[in-house]
């Protein structure tokens, strides 16, 4: 079993038992989609705050970069003050979305593969069923489904890309207009291609990301105005040692 595999062994036991409690697969798949992000939800506002507070102080860091362009030593030492300063860790995003792949691809290999990893009789006609508009969740659904696929995934891109949850500069807009359109387009192609079960699987974690986003809009928006009322309490400070 390669390592696919052995990340998809605990989401089969976890499908099983859902499907013996539901007695369905659509909804069994749609349970188990909701309970991983909920699960993964800390992680989610880690990452995104983290990411977050490393784009509102893009300005501050590009400052010291121009003023200390000579001097690489003094750059780095002011850029770690500035961190410190900021309470942001740069590595603060990294596990969180390293936890998150491995989950998706454990999930990937399950729903792409689920004969491999369903073991109960039940399970080998319950991944066939069908659900809503779609005969067999086996086999893959031609248009809805990844349409509603691509449309999720492209407002949830373009939620994060404009709430400021993704780091600014010239190169990384030019990625992310690449990403908004292009990966979209790629996930209605591979919907197409995949087993329906998988690309339910997508469009409903997407599509709860999008009310992730929202949450996640308004925590940035707290975030800002704490921000802001930081500064003028600094400037009134200042002001006092002066007089």
């Amino acid at each position: 079993m390669n390592i696919f595999g052995i990340l998809a062994m605990p989401l089969s036991y976890a499908l099983q038992g859902l499907y013996e409690i539901l007695g369905n697969y659509g909804i069994s798949l749609i349970i188990l989609t909701v309970i991983i992000k909920l699960l993964l939800y800390p992680l989610y506002k880690k990452q995104i705050m983290s990411t977050m507070g490393m784009s509102e102080m893009a300005p501050k860091m590009q400052a010291i970069q121009r003023q200390y362009a000579n001097d690489k030593e003094k750059m780095n030492e002011k850029i770690s003050e500035l961190y410190k300063e900021e309470g942001v860790n740069p590595m603060a995003g990294c596990l969180p979305m390293f936890i998150q792949m491995i989950i998706i691809m454990g999930l990937f290999q399950l729903l792409r593969y689920p004969l491999q990893y369903l073991s109960s009789e039940d399970m080998v006609f319950a991944v066939h069923e069908s659900f809503l508009w779609i005969n067999d969740l086996a086999q893959p659904d031609p248009w809805i489904l990844p349409i509603l696929a691509g449309i999720a995934t492209f407002i949830s891109f373009w939620m994060s890309s404009n709430n400021g949850s993704m780091p600014g500069g010239s190169q990384s807009n030019a990625m992310m207009l690449v990403m908004r359109y292009g990966f979209p387009i790629m996930i209605v192609w591979l919907a197409k291609t995949y087993p329906a079960g998988l690309a339910w699987y997508w469009f409903i974690s997407q599509f709860i990301q999008i009310f992730y986003n929202i949450r996640f809009n308004q925590l940035r928006k707290k975030a800002r105005e704490k921000s802001e009322e930081k500064m003028k309490k600094k400037k009134h400070k200042k002001k006092a040692v002066r007089a």
